[in-house]
């Protein structure tokens, strides 16, 4: 289960999706009748044609990179995994129920689904809605089937494998640091998701202090991906660091921000820049166009020399044998 895109690039389609996206509560959580004419009222009218025109800057002959590169993912793993393999969307096409009725078709008596959510950190705008709407739609629909939930795999030792073997081929070039852009997500999404109703954002060096609540800070877990990816390619604390991008609105959202960050290295010596991308493991438009793009820009204009763009785990082998390894305890 991927987040989804739009079904063309068109602004019509765009604005479809920008509101299922948008008025999910756990993207935008304010009270329903505010949300609507936010949403409805204000963002959608007027991002949607910008959006539309950065869609139409990456879309592809096959389609949208996020489905094509989740497609691939799907006949390459359904290489190497014995169970059928199907496709789902949190926003868009293709809805779970029809991935979940493709699966009884395949299966007579099918007893259980396993569902992969495609987000390596839990948060309540990616992971959480998207099992959460996976259980909703098996629930209303009264499937007979048990659904079982990968959970998050953050620190897995096979992801942290496939992560840092997609990126070590391009350590090889000459560069200042690897900036790890994370997706952000604002600071009270991280305070509402603490468990414990205490430490998230409140207790000093909260993430490095131990909490049940880290089992639910996406913080945390982006902070101990990066730790272990610096490890396993032996880099250098000055070699690496981590931010967080796409901010929407003016609310305060984790630090720091990749835009401002991108601004500011080249002013302090650092001149050639690799950017990956560890919390989005399909490229998409916020890697593509965001990052690849209207980063490198900033980044350049700003008096960077080179920059180079990291793809994401796509297809990659490493990452397909990750998949179908998360499955393997529910077989």
């Amino acid at each position: 289960m991927n987040l989804g895109s739009p079904d063309s690039p068109s602004v019509k389609d765009v604005k479809k999706y920008l509101r299922e996206f948008l008025m999910d509560e756990k993207v935008i959580d304010i009270p329903t009748l505010p949300r609507n004419l936010l949403v409805k009222g204000i963002i959608v009218p007027f991002r949607s044609p910008k959006s539309a025109h950065a869609y139409q800057s990456i879309w592809t002959d096959e389609g949208s990179p996020l489905m094509v590169n989740t497609y691939r993912l799907q006949e390459a793993l359904q290489v190497v995994c014995p169970e059928p393999v199907e496709v789902c969307m949190r926003y868009g096409n293709p809805h779970p129920s029809h991935a979940y009725d493709r699966l009884q078709e395949q299966v007579p008596g099918l007893e259980e689904v396993i569902l992969v959510p495609l987000y390596p950190h839990y948060a309540m705008s990616s992971y959480e809605t998207a099992v959460e709407y996976a259980r909703q739609v098996h629930r209303e629909k009264k499937y007979p089937f048990k659904l079982s939930v990968v959970p998050p795999y953050f620190v897995d030792p096979h992801y942290i494998n496939a992560l840092t073997n997609s990126i070590r081929p391009f350590l090889n070039q000459p560069f200042d640091k690897l900036l790890l852009s994370y997706h952000g997500v604002p600071e009270r999404h991280i305070r509402k998701s603490d468990c414990t109703g205490e430490h998230c954002l409140k207790v000093a060096d909260c993430c490095h202090v131990p909490s049940k609540a880290h089992s639910v800070c996406y913080r945390h877990q982006t902070l101990e991906t990066t730790r272990k990816v610096a490890e396993m390619l032996d880099l250098k604390s000055d070699q690496y660091e981590q931010t967080f991008q796409s901010r929407l609105g003016q609310d305060k959202w984790l630090t720091p921000y990749t835009a401002a960050r991108l601004k500011e290295l080249p002013k302090e010596g650092v001149k050639h820049l690799l950017v990956a991308c560890p919390a989005f493991v399909s490229d998409c438009l916020e890697t593509l166009e965001e990052i690849a793009v209207e980063g490198k820009e900033i980044f350049m204009e700003a008096g960077g020399e080179s920059y180079t763009m990291i793809p994401c785990l796509n297809d990659h082998p490493d990452w397909v044998a990750t998949v179908n390894q998360l499955i393997e305890p529910y077989r």
